[in-house]
């Protein structure tokens, strides 16, 4: 019997409603993963209408976006080494490695299944771990395809009952199955933004919206000064709070999906108080 090659785990972010922070989570998790692990980690942006994330990250104008490989991936001909070319390394991860999304908002509709199934093969191939970062709508090859290929589907959402609630119940128990994605295939990641939203605990948002979470993400007001400065980089790097965020999330992820802790963690003082914690449970 012959094995088949090696296929990297491929973690999939939408979310509940658009314009909430899921983004942030998705590439808060992959670097995350990136710096806790020695293996190279991708964050995919595959927004296909007009991607802001450069801004964030202050690359003024990305060399190669996704929609720089439609050639490629409309051939079916995009190879691991053009891959790598097309990815931006930000110096505060080096393991990370970020596809920025389509510039060209006109040109969404002409993106296939084929084609973001190819992309996503091809980096199964390449990298250690695939963060996919898409759309809240499905109403694009991208979403749609990205979700059905996933290893481990996550709904971003927040505090706010519209979103964790009505949005959530909309795209999940109308949408989804469409596709044949179950509800029960997902998993909550919830955003706390500084402002008061309903005061609603982790309990009743599972309760209301059916899923488990996996974690959640605190935003006070020094991330939202650093992405409006485009300096999302020193906040998941530098800053106190931003070097904690999703990393609760990304350690269950790296667990589940087999991705070992890299020796330099395991020398970190962190780590081992964690260890010491836990009675050494995970060591």
């Amino acid at each position: 019997m012959s094995i088949g090659p090696i296929r990297a785990p491929l973690v999939t972010f939408t979310g509940s409603t658009p314009n909430i922070g899921t983004t942030t989570a998705a590439l808060a998790a992959a670097w995350r993963i990136a710096e806790r692990s020695s293996l190279p980690v991708a964050y995919f942006c595959l927004n296909l209408k007009s991607s802001k994330l450069h801004r964030y990250l202050r690359v003024d104008k990305p060399g190669i976006t996704l929609d720089s490989l439609r050639p490629e991936l409309k051939a079916g001909l995009l190879t691991p080494e053009k891959l790598r070319q097309a990815v931006f390394r930000p110096e505060a991860a080096p393991n990370l490695h970020i596809l920025f999304g389509s510039m060209m908002r006109d040109q969404a509709e002409f993106f296939s299944p084929e084609e973001i199934r190819h992309l996503l093969d091809t980096a199964r191939a390449v990298y250690g771990m695939i963060i996919a970062d898409v759309n809240a709508y499905w109403d694009n090859a991208a979403t749609v395809t990205a979700l059905l290929e996933a290893d481990s589907r996550i709904l971003v959402t927040t505090t706010a009952l519209t979103h964790f609630q009505e949005d959530t119940r909309r795209w999940l128990g109308q949408s989804s199955p469409l596709f044949g994605i179950p509800p029960a295939a997902y998993e909550t990641v919830v955003i706390r933004p500084p402002w008061r939203n309903g005061g609603y605990t982790m309990k009743d948002i599972e309760k209301e919206s059916g899923l488990a979470a996996i974690g959640e993400l605190k935003l006070a007001e020094p991330y939202y000064a650093h992405l409006d400065s485009g300096s999302l980089e020193e906040w998941l790097g530098r800053h106190e709070q931003g070097k904690r965020a999703m990393q609760e999330t990304a350690d269950k992820l790296m667990n589940r999906h087999g991705i070992r802790f890299g020796s330099h963690i395991k020398r970190q003082p962190w780590y081992r108080k964690l260890l010491d914690h836990r009675n050494g449970v995970g060591s």
